[in-house]
């Protein structure tokens, strides 16, 4: 198993970076391990989401948990599973994030080296993403 921890600060509020995390086949807009994601457009605890990665692997997303300002989430490949969480905490205007995921299966370390700082590029992607949105709403 490896786990990898990283957190932000991103200026918008909660609801928009929690909207953005339960919004599941707009994820690879921002998450570098997918492709596509397909499905339902919200979050549904249990629903299996067709995903395909980086590398072209294909498999399955899934919210295992959603409870105020915590997601918890899950996906798989063949030889390959990530167990994730979200944290996600008001900070002024803006929100603190943090994001943990475990590794599993016998893929796992041949992968390391690859998510070694995926953690830091998601939350990255997640706040300009979250930030612009933000932008657009207060010119509209």
């Amino acid at each position: 198993m490896n786990t990898f921890d990283s957190h932000i600060l991103i200026d918008a509020p909660v609801h928009v970076v929690r909207q953005l995390l339960l919004q599941p086949t707009g994820m690879s807009d921002w998450n570098p391990t997918f492709l596509s994601v397909s499905g339902s457009q919200q979050a549904v605890l249990g629903e299996q989401y067709a995903i395909q990665t980086r590398g072209g692997l294909t498999g399955h997303f899934e919210y295992r948990s959603i409870v105020g300002t915590r997601i918890e989430a899950h996906w798989a490949v063949p030889g390959f599973s990530e167990t994730q969480r979200w944290e996600l905490s008001p900070y002024n205007y803006g929100t603190h994030v943090r994001h943990t995921f475990e590794h599993h299966g016998s893929l796992t370390s041949l992968n390391r080296p690859a998510f070694a700082e995926v953690a830091p590029l998601r939350l990255n992607r997640l706040a300009a993403r979250a930030e612009s949105r933000v932008a657009v709403e207060r010119v509209a």
